[in-house]
């Protein structure tokens, strides 16, 4: 063999074993993850400000976004009548909030949205102004709503309808926005009742406000917050959102993870801007089961049978008939996006 050739043989030797070597002592990535070179995808997600959010935190705290080719860029929304609009306009990719959202796009906008990931079941509890005792004190009073025909208002208007109240009749309802300018709603006579979830239901408890019990007791189980996109856009986007998705169920699971527990209060104290002993209270909330986060941020399908049931009873919609869960759902993008998962 010719010198030369002899020399570029070794070293191609070499250097096959040395990215051998280098692979041996390196944890392999799940099939489809995106490589060390992959530009990363900004996505851009709308969320409502509050605890739900921990899991997309999390996952930016720890890396998992960029770890799966995600630069996730966060916007909050005033309120779900603008999450809505901006979905439906294209303003951003995904959106995370109470899937009831999702349904009311298709149903009252005509909008094809797609739900394609759980969260947690709302973790809300009915706050009241102080002289308030039970339900049925609400007579004559106002609940104060994000948007009155969605989610948790439809929550607190059957409530107060086993309480034997009526909307429109026994009480008023005032569509305020979300949960922070509901939170400071309470401090006023005119604002007597709303839904809340931590953290705000510990400021407004600090603020004087009383619950009634959460509506995991007084309502049942509910799919509240969740993942929903335009299904155009999804099935255009399919492995980034699968990528997305992987994250955010990493993220999920750090945030249940009580080795990471000092970790997630801070970053809750740190986006939130709370204390530390509201922090901890947020925390006790988001790791209890049936009220606080899913196991692996899953999609709850009798909870969200709830959801369309309380739909079909408060709004009268499919002639009081609530119809099957899957058209609204495609949660092939999440079974998916769990094989992409690093525990």
């Amino acid at each position: 063999m010719h010198p030369a050739h002899s020399i570029r043989r070794s070293l191609t030797l070499a250097l096959l074993a040395a990215l051998l070597a280098g692979c041996a002592d390196t944890p392999s990535a799940p099939a489809g993850a995106p490589s060390a070179a992959s530009t990363p995808v900004a996505l851009r997600i709308n969320v409502f400000r509050g605890s739900s959010n921990i899991p997309i935190y999390m996952a930016m705290e720890r890396g998992y976004f960029a770890r799966h080719g995600i630069t996730p860029v966060l916007q909050f929304t005033p309120n779900s009548v603008a999450q809505r609009d901006g979905l439906a306009a294209g303003r951003f990719d995904i959106a995370h909030a109470a899937v009831d959202n999702a349904v009311a796009m298709v149903e009252v906008s005509g909008k094809d949205v797609v739900i394609v990931a759980g969260g947690d079941s709302g973790m809300n509890e009915l706050l009241v102004r102080p002289d308030i005792r039970q339900a049925a004190d609400l007579r004559g009073r106002t609940l104060v709503v994000d948007a009155p025909n969605t989610a948790y208002a439809l929550i607190g208007r059957k409530i107060l309808k086993n309480a034997g109240l009526a909307d429109g009749k026994d009480y008023k309802l005032n569509p305020l926005g979300g949960t922070e300018i509901r939170t400071m709603a309470l401090d006023n006579p005119n604002g007597a009742a709303t839904l809340l979830n931590p953290p705000w239901t510990y400021i407004a408890k600090a603020r004087g406000a009383k619950s009634l019990g959460r509506t995991l007791d007084l309502y049942g189980a509910y799919q509240a917050t969740g993942v929903f996109a335009l299904r155009p856009w999804a099935s255009a986007n399919a492995k980034v959102l699968e990528r997305y998705l992987s994250a955010y169920i990493e993220g999920c699971r750090a945030a249940q993870n009580p080795a990471h527990r000092e970790q997630t209060l801070a970053v809750l104290q740190r986006e939130l801007q709370l204390e530390r002993h509201v922090a901890e209270l947020t925390y006790q909330d988001l790791i209890t089961p049936g009220h606080g986060l899913a196991r692996d941020c899953a999609f709850d399908l009798p909870g969200f049978r709830n959801v369309l049931a309380l739909r079909a009873e408060m709004e009268g919609q499919w002639g009081g008939q609530a119809p099957a869960p899957e058209k609204y759902l495609d949660l092939g993008y999440y079974q998916r996006a769990l094989a992409l998962t690093i525990h």
